[in-house]
């Protein structure tokens, strides 16, 4: 029930922003709206407020179908117009009104997400410390020097001067940057409890752009930060329960080789295909117990991984983030821009076949981010709700004729050339359009089913 309130809020919330900006536009221009509305089919409610602005006379719907909405216009395109309204028409207005019209949907989604995003900065969120977990054997963090444990002081891209890292979270995303725009990473890291500070280069430019899928962080080698390798909640009858693991127990070693955080925990249990049989060195109430631990075998993707069930790790350490008014806005400005260049990116990367088509989503997995972020609480959700309007905004500018990015592109040709595209290839580009959103949504649907259900 969370996961589909919380869906339906954010649809809604962000199609309404995005509308609101065409109307907000429309009606500050002069243009006549005749009807505001928030998602499709049978209407479920409607009004008109008493007080509108002069030569507005608007009706505003809410449809049953949340994905999506509209704002109709007066137009002489679609019906007649009265002689003494033609001057509130859309299709009589000046080019640069249509135009600031059209763009004023993805700029409101944009805004919307800087708003969120400062709101977040604002208001403080609990992230974790930039202490990372052991890197995946064989990756660029484990070539590179990095180690379980080291504290993330500063970071920067290639030559660039070093900047403070307050989470692990700003870790994760310069990561992510670096790998999808092809740069290398600069660290300087320390070990706490230790004095000085050493610096290490991951050459993360060396990634394909085609590489930029869901395994990415697991070939960069680092998962996540630092946490306890501290069993959680076992389950009945599983290996774990089997051997006599319990809730609480800290693991120290695993055969001959020590356990420092869960990740290292987690990674090698996976590696244990194959059902040998490892004592477990495991600290309980104060003393060192060794327990023999014999993990299940399950297939995972097309491979064999190991399984002991039992939840491991404890919770990282966290820390508060939190920024003052200008810092934030100027952060949340910097992270609009930053997320709309990378989401652009990789959309122009899929269709040169330069990234897998595997990175599309569409609204089966956005409504299962958006139960999962309201499960964790009000900032998550925000954050979540800044990252898809962002992409809603970036979604709409795309040159598609079905989109407002298409219209866009429309009064680019009438500002160049002094003259409208005609009816005849408008008609063939909005069915090309129409052909290539439904590609579009056919792979993203089939990537939802494959992720939730494969």
């Amino acid at each position: 029930m969370l996961t589909i309130v919380a869906f339906i809020v954010a649809i809604g919330l962000l199609v309404a922003v995005h509308e609101w900006g065409h109307y907000r536009v429309a009606v500050a221009c002069g243009v006549k709206v005749l009807r505001f509305s928030v998602g499709f089919g049978k209407t479920l409610y409607s009004w008109k407020p008493k007080r509108q602005r002069p030569g507005q006379d608007t009706e505003f719907v809410i449809g049953m179908f949340p994905l999506g909405g509209y704002v109709r216009m007066l137009d002489e395109r679609e019906a007649p117009v009265a002689s003494e309204e033609r001057h509130r028409a859309f299709n009589n207005q000046p080019l640069r009104v249509r135009t600031a019209v059209v763009a004023a949907g993805p700029i409101a989604n944009l805004l919307l997400a800087v708003l969120l995003y400062a709101a977040v900065d604002w208001w403080g969120v609990q992230e974790p410390r930039p202490v990372i977990a052991a890197p995946v054997a064989g990756s660029i963090a484990e070539k590179s020097g990095l180690a379980g444990g080291d504290r993330v002081l500063r970071a920067a891209f290639d030559d660039e001067a070093l900047a403070p890292v307050q989470s692990f979270e700003d870790v994760r995303w310069l990561l992510t940057r670096a790998a999808l725009d092809g740069h290398d990473v600069r660290l300087e890291i320390a070990q706490d409890g230790r004095r000085g500070a050493r610096e290490v280069v991951m050459p993360l430019a060396q990634l394909h752009p085609s590489e930029a899928d869901a395994t990415l962080f697991r070939r960069i080698g680092i998962l996540g930060p630092l946490t306890r390798p501290e069993l959680g909640d076992v389950v009945p009858g599983s290996p774990a329960d089997r051997a006599g693991l319990r809730k609480g127990d800290l693991v120290l070693r695993v055969g001959d080789i020590d356990v420092v955080d869960g990740q290292q925990l987690r990674e090698w249990i996976r590696s244990q295909a194959g059902g040998a049989t490892t004592t477990w060195r495991v600290q309980r109430e104060g003393r060192a117990i060794d327990l023999q631990v014999r993990p299940d075998t399950l297939a995972d993707g097309g491979r064999s991984i190991g399984r002991i069930g039992a939840y491991v790790g404890a919770p990282p350490e966290m820390v508060e983030v939190r920024h003052g008014p200008v810092d934030g806005l100027r952060r949340a400005v910097v992270k609009t821009w930053d997320v709309s260049l990378l989401t652009l990116r990789m959309m122009g990367r899929m269709v040169v076949g330069q990234a897998s088509l595997k990175n599309l989503s569409g609204p089966l997995t956005i409504a299962d981010y958006a139960g999962k972020s309201a499960s964790m609480g009000l900032v998550q959700y925000l954050v979540f709700l800044a990252m898809v309007s962002v992409s809603l905004g970036v979604l709409n500018l795309l040159p598609l004729p079905v989109l407002d990015g298409g219209h866009l592109m429309y009064y680019l040709w009438e500002a160049v050339t002094g003259r409208s595209v005609s009816e005849a290839w408008m008609e063939r580009l909005q069915r090309g359009g129409v052909a290539v959103l439904l590609a579009m949504m056919s792979i993203a649907l089939f990537n939802d089913v494959t992720r939730l259900f494969g």
